[in-house]
């Protein structure tokens, strides 16, 4: 690919959008992108992020949006639909060159609760939720755009992203973290930097009829087996686990619904396709990565 043609736009640099554009620009990519307010435009200046930044509005389209080759989307649909789509659409046939790549990044929670079985890409997605309802229609609908223009679209599915700044060993210092024992249940993670090497990956060398991909770790576990595992690494006492039914009654409607799913998911197709090696393949090398770092 041709230096000239390396340009990423990016709908909401948020957490994970940060460190994509972080390793994008370490590896001779142009970055650009959105974000709502100009105090997350300082922050990301704080961050070393020299990426021309865009303050989310309308039409016309900037600059480095027209000029961009490939585009991310990590802006989560809400009840009246994908806005990013919208803007994407409207402002495309300005571009200078027809877009390369569109990648969206979806979640997990479109396999629905599975009771603990694996699910890999090739199963029917079945979301019990409205708002991995609203994830599945935007992949539809991205895929449909890309299909009717030509354009490979690469949707990532995301289980928990952890990382530095955002972990449970944060959450121990802070006092927040819970032990909740609900047996039989897993979670799925990613560290942030992993998640980050695969949307690289994908730009890099794209499948041209485009895909979906899984991007998780291999090791889906109980979060009170990573909690009591991030304490130790702290030299503090665990949380007292609590039954999930106790913990239940004291939850958020939405933290409810994160225990009202259970799956395993599998990771295959970025390893095949992308050649993916994942640094922290489980919670234990991520969040052992995370406490030296902060310890030196």
């Amino acid at each position: 690919m041709e230096a000239a043609a390396k340009r990423l736009f990016i709908f909401g640099v948020g957490y994970a959008g940060r460190e994509i554009a972080r390793q994008a620009m370490g590896s001779g990519w142009k970055v650009a992108g959105t974000t709502r307010t100009p105090e997350k435009v300082a922050e990301l200046a704080r961050l070393g992020i020299e990426a021309e930044l865009i303050v989310e509005r309308t039409y016309p389209p900037s600059s480095a949006f027209r000029e961009a080759s490939h585009f991310l989307f990590s802006v989560p649909p809400d009840a009246g639909g994908d806005a990013a789509l919208q803007q994407f659409i409207g402002g495309v046939a300005l571009c200078v060159e027809p877009p390369r790549w569109l990648g969206y990044l979806s979640t997990t929670g479109v396999y629905g609760d599975t009771a603990g079985a694996w699910v890999d890409e090739t199963m029917q997605p079945n979301p019990g939720q409205a708002r991995s309802r609203r994830r599945l229609a935007a992949e539809r609908a991205w895929q449909a755009v890309g299909h009717q223009r030509g354009i490979p679209v690469h949707i990532f599915r995301l289980p928990a992203i952890y990382g530095p700044g955002r972990n449970v060993l944060e959450q121990l210092k802070a006092g927040t973290a819970r032990c909740v024992d609900k047996p039989g249940q897993v979670f799925s993670r990613i560290h942030v930097e992993d998640l980050a090497r695969t949307v690289l990956a994908s730009m890099e060398r794209p499948v041209e009829r485009g895909a979906v991909y899984n991007v998780t770790d291999d090791a889906p576990a109980p979060q009170l087996e990573v909690v009591a595992y991030a304490a130790r690494l702290l030299g503090l006492p665990s949380p007292p686990v609590v039954p999930w039914e106790e913990a239940a009654a004291g939850m958020s409607e939405m933290a409810r619904s994160f225990y009202a799913e259970n799956r395993r998911v599998r990771n295959d197709r970025i390893k095949s396709e992308l050649g993916i090696r994942l640094e922290y393949p489980s919670y234990r090398g991520g969040l052992h990565a995370i406490n030296d770092a902060a310890s030196g």
